[in-house]
């Protein structure tokens, strides 16, 4: 059985593989402009990546705001459950922290996805980068 092995860090430290995956998944695999992936929030992000023997798989990023993105995992590791490891991981920070809550703005495919992990649908859909989207958010017991 493969190994996962989850990483969290800064920008300055995790750059290197998470641009690789974003890359992939975002700019060449979703057609997404490169001037709407790479933001000014990367830099004050956590971000985290998730390695299958010290390669880079997936990676999502945590900013202050509470808000999660740029949620991705590498094509040949989609449906075994890295995602769900990820986004547990990010959760489990979250909650170490004392945030409130998280949000995030899903892929309306991926809402099951996000709504098994406790996320809730909140407001109407709408585009982002001609992508159909809803914002989701789960709260946090204090």
């Amino acid at each position: 059985m493969t190994q996962y092995t989850i990483r969290s860090g800064s920008w300055g430290e995790l750059q290197a593989h998470a641009k690789l995956i974003r890359e992939h998944v975002f700019i060449q695999e979703q057609q997404i402009a490169v001037q709407d992936e790479w933001d000014e929030q990367d830099a004050v992000a956590l971000h985290f990546m998730v390695y299958a023997q010290d390669q880079p798989i997936a990676t999502a990023r945590l900013l202050q705001n509470n808000s999660i993105g740029r949620v991705a995992v590498l094509k040949a590791y989609r449906g075994k459950g890295i995602g769900k490891l990820l986004m547990e991981d990010i959760i489990q920070h979250a909650q170490k922290e004392k945030r409130a809550f998280l949000k995030l703005s899903a892929q309306v495919y991926a809402i099951p996805f996000y709504a098994g992990l406790g996320f809730n649908v909140r407001g109407d859909e709408y585009l982002d980068c001609g992508i159909p989207h809803v914002d989701m958010w789960m709260q946090h017991n204090k």
